[in-house]
């Protein structure tokens, strides 16, 4: 698998989310398998450049290549201009965000918004290509089905992609109107691969090696990106990565392997947020990681209250030392030793 001239380690990625695929996780993903990821959505917008949520989405310190930076907007020159800033800063990849169904989003005419604009869509992406080119920096897309069931457009958008010199695609299977409710359909991923010659990597409910692999040999795609389901659960990409090279599954983590991925990442996240941001912003992470685990509702009363990160760690640290490491923890466990 290939984007432009970088070689990926696994055909296993990760998705771009809003408030979780922050620096910290997406380094955690790849040390746990993940063959590649891309930054939280960054605005195109000059002004907001300098906010703190920004220069957040714009540290890649210590991250490994090559690192990918997703843009948002609908202007092409802000596009293009937001494009080169973000290569200044040390993107590799600049990935084009058509894709996000929220209305904040949609209702600046950005996102999957733009799916209803195929001559807006066709002068972004020439225009962040052709800005992209003097620095040899590849340009991808991320998009959905269309905007609604009647007006499905994905092949389309995916030929007028691969003609205006898009390197790859991925592609939710959902529609704008879907948001995330229901099942993805992945027979316009397969129509899509069958249209163009480009990688194309096949995106929504993902949620087990034997889905990925499934998803794969249906669609053709060149390689699965994998979101909500690696909230809590990171180590799924060196699960998936595991199954479609050997056939096998890897035995699930104990509650000792879940202790130190979560105390090694909760680390890290309190560095890159600090003391008052980086204890309330860790509390999905936390609730996302022991969901479904016995004994928990007292710790999370703890996690959702406390207002220090010694203390979230410390009650953390406790809770662990009730559970003998070596058991495997959670539901997947049980899934995982069933099959």
């Amino acid at each position: 698998m290939r984007i432009g001239s970088w070689q990926l380690p696994n055909p296993v990625f990760v998705a771009p989310m809003a408030g979780v695929t922050d620096r910290p996780y997406r380094q955690l993903c790849k040390r746990l398998g993940a063959g590649y990821a891309v930054s939280e959505m960054a605005a195109s917008n000059p002004q907001l450049w300098n906010s703190v949520k920004t220069s957040r989405r714009l540290d890649h310190s210590g991250e490994i290549d090559p690192i990918a930076v997703q843009i948002a907007g609908a202007d092409p020159d802000m596009m293009a201009e937001a494009a080169v800033f973000n290569i200044e800063k040390g993107a590799r990849i600049i990935d084009i965000n058509m894709g996000c169904p929220v209305k904040k989003v949609c209702n600046v005419a950005s996102g999957s918004a733009l799916l209803r604009d195929e001559d807006k869509i066709a002068r972004i992406l020439a225009r962040v290509v052709q800005a992209c080119r003097p620095y040899e920096v590849p340009v991808t897309l991320k998009t959905r089905t269309g905007w609604d069931a009647q007006s499905r457009n994905a092949v389309r958008i995916a030929t007028l992609a691969e003609s205006l010199g898009i390197a790859a695609l991925t592609l939710h299977g959902r529609t704008r109107a879907d948001l995330y409710q229901g099942k993805a359909e992945y027979n316009t991923i397969k129509e899509v691969k069958q249209a163009v010659g480009i990688p194309v990597i096949a995106n929504g409910d993902i949620d087990s090696p034997a889905k990925a692999q499934y998803v794969l040999k249906y669609t053709g795609a060149d390689a699965v990106m994998i979101g909500r389901a690696a909230q809590g659960r990171p180590w799924i990409f060196r699960e998936i990565a595991h199954f479609l090279e050997t056939g096998t599954y890897l035995a699930p983590p104990t509650y000792g392997e879940l202790r130190v991925h979560l105390l090694e990442h909760l680390e890290d996240h309190y560095r890159f947020y600090g003391e008052f941001t980086g204890v309330r912003s860790a509390r999905k992470h936390i609730g996302w990681y022991l969901g479904g685990l016995p004994d928990n509702k007292t710790l999370m009363d703890c996690i959702n209250t406390t207002t220090s990160t010694a203390d979230q760690t410390r009650a953390l640290e406790q809770w662990f030392d009730r559970h003998a490491p070596s058991t495997p923890a959670g539901p997947q466990a049980a899934q995982a030793l069933a099959a």
